[in-house]
Formats: structure tokens, sequence, C-alpha cells
């Protein structure tokens, strides 16, 4: 026989231990400790008091703003991961390319991690030295540009009052742009060694991510239910798959700005800027949008201050290759990686960029696409079935 305090729904002692415990404080009126009579007890506080809610529902706004303040802390670390794990699904196909070929898994990051690097290596060897050489002779030649640009009426009127081609030939001129946007000599070598130290960390997470992308997929699958894990895996393996497709596209459709505009460039007589103009260009063309926009500026711009006939033929031909590149190369290469309408590319290209800038902006169209899939598969298809 059960002998304990029966308790209310409410969390107070049923009426009969409410007497026993009258009777008791009667019997004892100091509680039991011989000291001075303080009153009777009163009823435990409920559960339900709008103090006990304000109490714990304060404590958990307050314990949710001390986490949101420790993630925004570790932003920069925070993206490091993300541009890890997209490049480590970028990589993947490669890897999964050699597993069919027969190589083991551990073996075929290695073989891709080695000749990534490799080819990296060859890109700072071979091809640095000449875009330094052609940023050093852009920075030379630019006081001459500068003086073509006076004998325009509407600059000179511009110069007149501000004293603009002045001011931007003396910055040129004394070579110290690069140190006073990084704040100074010390300014500008913390920023390198900074990039140096984000690079290195990005790709021993590549690294890692690589190695262990199975084991993690299946770790994370592991958590959905028994009946719908595979449902769930094969989700999660179509959205990878999408995000290495998109990884791989972008960077096979950058080459392709890059290596045309490196040939046009020959053609056209900018030859002594043409590896680095191309690199720039091949650069900025990873950015969805305006990268390609923003290289074609560049190049056009050198093109009419070096000579106003290969300015115009540099409109010509970005105007004529955006067109090829946004109606043929893009979607052919894209095809299997993302499906995203026009509207939505704009859009998630936006609010990446207004998030996490330019990172923001690369990551994301596959961000939406995979959203996209995702509301198709799941929500679609089950208001489709009521």
């Amino acid at each position: 026989m059960n002998d304990s305090p029966r308790e209310t729904p409410a969390g107070d002692l049923a009426p009969e231990t409410e007497d026993a415990a009258d009777a008791a404080l009667e019997a004892d009126p100091a509680g039991g400790d011989g000291g001075e009579y303080l009153g009777e007890l009163g009823a435990p506080l409920s559960r339900h008091s709008p103090f006990v809610w304000g109490f714990f529902g304060g404590l958990g706004l307050f314990v949710a703003w001390w986490l949101g303040g420790l993630v925004t802390s570790i932003g920069p670390t925070l993206i490091l991961v993300v541009v890890a794990l997209f490049l480590a699904a970028g990589l993947n196909p490669a890897v999964e390319f050699f597993e069919r070929h027969g190589l083991r898994r551990s073996y075929a990051v290695l073989t891709v991690i080695v000749a990534a690097l490799a080819a990296l290596g060859l890109f700072v060897v071979a091809i640095v030295p000449v875009i330094s050489d052609q940023v050093q002779s852009i920075t030379d030649n630019a006081p001459d540009w500068l003086d073509s640009l006076q004998q325009n009426k509407r600059v000179q009127e511009l110069d007149a009052e501000y004293d603009v081609i002045d001011k931007i030939k003396q910055y040129v001129s004394d070579g110290n742009y690069a140190s006073t946007l990084f704040g100074g000599v010390l300014g500008l070598g913390l920023a390198v060694l900074s990039a140096l130290a984000n690079a290195f960390i990005v790709i021993v997470l590549t690294l890692y991510f690589l190695a262990s992308l199975d084991k993690t997929k299946k770790a994370l699958y592991q958590l959905a239910p028994a009946s719908r894990r595979e449902r769930v895996t094969l989700l999660g393996d179509r959205v990878l798959r999408g995000v290495g497709g998109y990884v791989s596209g972008a960077f096979i459709v950058a080459m392709c700005a890059g290596i045309s505009s490196l040939i046009f460039l020959f053609i056209v007589g900018l030859g002594q800027y043409a590896v680095a103009l191309a690199f720039v260009v091949a650069l900025l063309d990873v950015i969805p949008m305006i990268g390609a926009t923003i290289g074609a500026v560049v190049v056009t711009a050198i093109g009419f201050a070096e000579d106003p006939r290969i300015g115009i033929a540099c409109i010509v031909f970005y105007v004529v290759y955006q067109q090829l590149e946004n109606y043929l190369i893009y979607p052919r290469v894209m095809a299997r990686s993302v499906d995203v309408p026009g509207a939505v590319t704009v859009i998630a290209a936006l609010v990446g960029a207004a998030l996490l800038g330019v990172v923001g902006a690369l990551l994301a169209i596959p961000t939406a696409a995979a959203i996209l899939m995702l509301t198709r598969e799941i929500v679609v298809r089950r208001q489709d079935a009521r």
C-alpha cells in the first residue's frame, strides 16, 4: 500500500495532506526548530504560474542570445568550414571516378589531392611571375593612360574642378596603394599571412572532409528514422552530387572564359597584359551575375586606354562571348548539376552576397538548387498525394 502524499494535477498537496500539515503546525507552530513562530506555510508555487513561465522564458531567451553571439564570433571559421565542404563536394566526383577504376577510397583521395596541389604549384611557379610582371607593367603604363584620358573634354572639365587626374596619377606612381589599402607595410604582411593561413586551413579541412565523406554521410543518415532512412540517403546523395557538379561546372566555365580571353587579348594586341587580364577574367567569372561583367569592364578599360579601337573590339568580344556563355556554355555544363530558374538565381545570389559577401554569392546557387529539389520531392509530392 502506497502511503506517499497524493498530489493534485497542479502540483499542490491533496486536501487530506494539507489538513495533516495544518495539524502539525498547530502542534508545533515554530516548525520543529524551537524558534520563533513565523506564520503558516503557503502552498507550493504552481508550475503554471506566470512567474515560472516568465522566468524560464527569459532564461531561454538569454541562452539563445548567448549562443547566437558565440556563433557570430566564430563566423569566419564557419565560412572556412563551409568553403572546405563545398570544395570536398566538388572534388568528390573525381574521387569516385578513381574508385570506379579500382582504387580504394584513401588512395583515390590521395591521388586527387596530390593532383590538385601539383596543379596549384605549377600555376604558382609558371603563371604567378608572369602575372606579377604584367601587373607591374600595367602600373607603369597607368600614368600614360591617364594622360590620354585628359584629351576628353568631359574629363578635362572634371579634372579642372576636382584635380582628379593628377591625384590618381600620383597615387599610382607612388606604388604604395597596395600597402595603403591594407593599412601599411605591416598590415599588408599580416593580410598575406592571414590569407596563407586560411588557404592552409581550407586545404587541410578539404582533405579531411574528402577522406571521411562516406563515413560522415552514413553517420548523418543514421539520425533519420529507419522507415525514412533510404529516402533521406537518396535525397542527401542527390544534393551532394548537385553541389559537386556545380563546383566542377563553375570551374569549367571560368576556365573557358579565361582561355578565350587569353586568345583574344593576344590577337587584339594586348599580349603584354594577356595572362594577367585573362586570370582576372577567369577569377571574377566564378562570381554569379556580376563577375563576368566586372572582368569585361576591367579589360575594356585597359583596352580603351591602350587604343580606342582595341577598346571597341573588347566591347564587341565580351558582349558576344557573354551571350554564348549564358545561353550555350553555362546551360550545357550545369544541365546535370543545378536546375534553378533565372529569377531564383538572381534572388539567391543577392541574398547570399548580402549575408556572406563573395562566398555567399558563390554558395547561393547550389544551395537554392538543393532547397528547390527538396521542396519538389517532399513538400510538393506530399501535397499532391492528398
